[in-house]
């Protein structure tokens, strides 16, 4: 599928500039936007073979067996055996791709002009990353471990219930102290852009606990916006690259539409769905669970669950994908409501419009995505479309422009 998605977003970059982008976008940097692309695409090929390619070589040269053995002789308790199992061999595939995230940060990146992130600021980012692994996977997985130890076939519904728990408790804890472990998250300053934000929040009926502006551009010149939280830890997000490109007609119209994420219902849906697909995970794991045939075929001498669990993640892949594709489909829809309801509730389609226009710019997107990639892997529907169906809207008269 993935070959196949390769080849027809290729074939579909169209070196013609749709019209729709007439006389805002420079040809030179259109095409540059096509460069990026084929870029890319690339680099997301060479270093998925390469992945897979290390996975088949530790198969055949036992190297899951090897690891597994070497735990076994330091503990064989099955929860700190079973840390330490996992912990290892993700330490090992993350540092042979090391190479990679710096390629792609500092060759391809800094060739488009992104890239703003220092070689001491990346070792740090990935300090901190590992830091976190160990505190909260070994947390998390830890638990899941013990609990299908202990709890035989009921054990994927104990876990169910654990992981929605966790869900929850670490919303709050990722905005307030893990999020800023990374970037600065600042108040939006007073001026003309909150007042008319904060007033637009207001008519719309919107309890909004702030809106903070995160320093992106130390790291790269992407743009975006964002809402999360639930509760007294909502908040608008948005990139400091944004202030900098978009005067506060348009990002008020880029806040409306995270708002009408919210107002739509969005974010529940989102969680309801998550839970969701954690359940159908975890069931499709208890099934898999201590297959001695899947042990054969992975060389392993003994059989446990804290390696069924990574097993089932390596050949889980093709369930993710149709799961996603579903995900993928209500998450382009809800981008429309949410374009739909930005543009009702400001009555600026014109502006709403040039923001899309710019961040599509700037971000060097995609224009011309082939249908069969954004069925596939798209959770946003592809620019021209987004503006496309904007056009369509009849506004109500009575609706009070901000």
């Amino acid at each position: 599928m993935d070959v196949i998605s390769t080849y027809l977003t290729l074939k579909s970059l169209d070196p013609v500039l749709p019209s729709e982008f007439d006389g805002i976008y420079e040809r030179e940097k259109y095409q540059q936007s096509q460069m990026y692309t084929r870029a890319n695409i690339k680099f997301s090929q060479f270093s998925s073979a390469l992945n897979f390619i290390l996975i088949l070589i530790i198969i055949l040269w036992g190297g899951f067996n090897i690891v597994d053995s070497w735990v076994r002789g330091l503990s064989t308790h099955p929860v700190w055996g079973g840390l330490l199992f996992i912990g290892i061999l993700f330490f090992i595939q993350d540092i042979i791709l090391i190479p990679f995230s710096i390629y792609h940060s500092f060759v391809i990146e800094e060739k488009f002009g992104f890239n703003k992130m220092t070689i001491p600021l990346f070792i740090l980012d990935k300090l901190k990353g590992y830091l976190l692994a160990i505190i909260f996977g070994s947390l998390i997985l830890g638990t899941i471990l013990l609990i299908f130890e202990t709890f035989g076939n009921f054990a994927w519904i104990i876990a169910w219930v654990a992981l929605t728990i966790f869900t929850i408790v670490l919303q709050p804890v990722y905005i307030h102290y893990i999020a800023p472990l990374f970037n600065k998250f600042t108040p939006l300053e007073s001026g003309e852009l909150i007042s008319r934000l904060l007033a637009y929040a207001a008519r719309v009926k919107f309890p909004i606990s702030g809106i903070f502006v995160m320093d992106v551009s130390k790291r790269s010149t992407h743009s975006n916006a964002y809402f999360t939280g639930f509760g007294k830890s909502k908040r608008i997000v948005l990139y400091d690259t944004l202030l900098k490109s978009h005067p506060s007609s348009e990002l008020l119209t880029i806040l409306a539409h995270e708002i009408g994420h919210y107002k739509k219902h969005h974010i529940l849906t989102g969680m309801v769905i998550s839970v969701i697909h954690t359940g159908v995970v975890l069931y499709l794991l208890s099934v898999f669970l201590n297959n001695s045939l899947l042990f054969e075929a992975f060389g392993m001498t003994h059989v446990s669950v804290y390696a069924s669990i990574l097993f089932f993640g390596v050949l889980y892949s093709p369930i993710e994908l149709a799961l996603s594709m579903g995900m993928n489909i209500l998450s382009r829809r809800n981008e429309f409501e949410a374009d739909h309801f930005s543009v009702e509730t400001t009555s600026d389609p014109e502006n709403f419009i040039r923001g899309l226009k710019q961040l599509t710019i700037q971000n060097l997107s995609n224009l011309t995505p082939h249908p069969f990639t954004v069925f596939m892997s798209y959770s946003h529907p592809p620019v021209l479309n987004r503006i496309a169906a904007v056009r369509t809207i009849v506004l109500d008269p009575a609706t009070p422009a901000i």
